[in-house]
């Protein structure tokens, strides 16, 4: 009989994606079920494997799965997209309604297509200010992804290169007054490690 992993640590042949997302699912399952939609928050800094994680744990739980970075008014526009998550899609889908959300064009500089949030028992939100203190009201749970800065960093600018580059610091001061004002690491219910290579 093998030993199981400890806590934070992957088994071998497990990739960190499928053996946090097994955890984390296997947490969400176990939250108090009451009528209406569980929806779930995947939150953490900029680079940590939010959105590795959250495909993961959307594909598992057969959920519609939402973007931040979809919402986001542009590099400014952390706060104004926790706004339009809430009365977008939280606030409807909380009060039984359906709900749709607008794409933000990064080009254009403004919403773009309407996107119907399907049916399911599930949602799963992910990006920087899914789990903001106003959101709370409306979600089951929020999950804190860990990741040290510099692999944060080298992962964020691999993926994103030169269009995120010159926006990196603008986008950590949000991050930091944002994180400092709504204590989202503190108050989540799981936390996760992604030590990344």
């Amino acid at each position: 009989m093998s030993t199981p992993p400890r806590p934070g640590t992957v088994a071998r042949g497990t990739s960190w994606p499928e053996a946090v997302a097994a955890r984390v699912v296997a947490w969400a399952r176990g939250l108090p079920v009451d009528e209406g939609r569980r929806m779930i928050a995947i939150e953490g800094r900029s680079g940590a494997g939010k959105t590795t994680l959250a495909r993961a744990v959307a594909d598992r739980l057969g959920a519609p799965l939402i973007h931040m970075d979809d919402l986001y008014a542009g590099w400014d526009g952390l706060r104004e997209g926790v706004g339009v998550l809430c009365d977008w899609v939280l606030e409807p889908l909380a009060g039984g309604k359906p709900a749709t959300w607008r794409r933000w064009d990064w080009t254009a500089g403004a919403y773009a297509e309407e996107h119907p949030v399907p049916d399911g028992d599930w949602l799963v939100v992910e990006g920087v200010g899914a789990g903001a203190r106003v959101l709370r009201p409306y979600l089951r749970g929020v999950v804190w992804v860990d990741s040290p800065a510099a692999v944060r960093k080298r992962r964020a600018l691999a993926r994103d290169g030169e269009t995120y580059a010159p926006h990196w610091d603008r986008w950590a001061r949000q991050e930091d007054a944002y994180y400092a004002a709504d204590q989202v690491r503190e108050t989540a219910d799981l936390i996760v490690e992604n030590p990344g290579r």
